[in-house]
């Protein structure tokens, strides 16, 4: 197994009387492009905060490239958590010179970012004639900049229109071509199916399910049935128990497959009991259906 990047154990967090965290525990590795999913509340912040040293947690631990915590993993990482901190007064260039700085990275690589986040163009803009999303972009550019190995983006495309969503995709799949890992919050579940090759569901703090995301989506396999007795075939599917669940759409018949039985089997089950179908077809829940059902529950 690849080398482990940031291991988390039972991390929990309170604010108050609200519980952000609750014992949660996850394992990360070299090269994933590592999706945190959660709607507002569910603590996918809170956990980047902690794993980044911005907040403390109340128990648990966590540790980067398999070592204890200490602060020389920041070095290695690149962040953009929460609202980007900026000068307003000062130029795209200018912020990120500070930044620079800061992080004791050559100003020679600006360019680069800035190129990358298409920001160059704006570099000598001031930081308060941005939209929200440009201010994304340059916050973006700072964490992109040294060419860190890790890269942990809080909502990275929050405040873009499509293009600029499309965009941030484009540079994570890069990064990610180049071998790097890199650990996405988000609730834009469309993105992370296109992007990430593995996926944590929170909830209320705690997690749901963790796993490949294409394992995720092909655990939930559905069939689509159509017949000129709808109603008859949704009663005989119901009681044949093959499925899980099963829905009337429109036009016809969703059912999710109980295993170990498939669509041939449906279909041979259906025939054989007298319905002739005029559609059957094999469809995948995307995850945002799964993520929907899993957190509705």
């Amino acid at each position: 197994m690849a080398n482990e990047i940031l291991n988390i154990e039972n991390v929990s967090k309170r604010y108050g009387n609200i519980e952000a965290l609750k014992e949660l525990s996850l394992s990360i590795h070299a090269g994933q492009v590592f999706g945190i999913l959660g709607p507002n509340g569910s603590g996918k912040t809170t956990t980047l905060s902690i794993v980044m040293g911005i907040i403390h947690s109340d128990s648990g631990n966590f540790s980067w490239f398999e070592n204890v915590y200490n602060n020389d993993y920041k070095k290695r990482i690149g962040s953009l958590i929460e609202t980007p901190n900026f000068y307003p007064y000062l130029t795209a260039q200018k912020n990120l010179s500070i930044t620079a700085k800061i992080k004791g990275i050559p100003e020679s690589d600006i360019a680069r970012v800035l190129t990358l986040t298409g920001l160059y163009e704006r570099k000598d803009y001031r930081f308060d004639s941005f939209s929200l999303g440009m201010k994304q972009r340059l916050a973006l550019s700072g964490a992109l900049l040294g060419d860190p190995e890790v890269l942990v983006l809080d909502e990275p495309a929050n405040g873009l229109d499509p293009q600029g969503i499309a965009d941030i995709r484009e540079i994570i799949k890069e990064q990610a071509a180049m071998g790097k890992t890199i650990i996405v919050a988000s609730h834009i579940l469309d993105e992370v199916e296109k992007v990430c090759t593995h996926a944590a569901i929170l909830k209320k703090g705690k997690l749901l399910k963790c796993g490949k995301v294409h394992e995720l989506l092909s655990n939930n396999e559905q069939i689509f049935l159509s017949s000129d007795r709808n109603s008859d075939l949704f009663e005989f599917l119901v009681r044949a128990g093959v499925c899980k669940n099963v829905t009337t759409i429109e036009k016809g018949i969703l059912i999710d497959v109980q295993q170990p039985f498939d669509s041939a089997y449906i279909n041979k089950l259906a025939f054989e009991n007298g319905f002739m179908l005029n559609a059957i077809e094999t469809r995948n829940q995307s995850l945002e259906e799964q993520f929907l059902e899993l957190v509705n529950k």
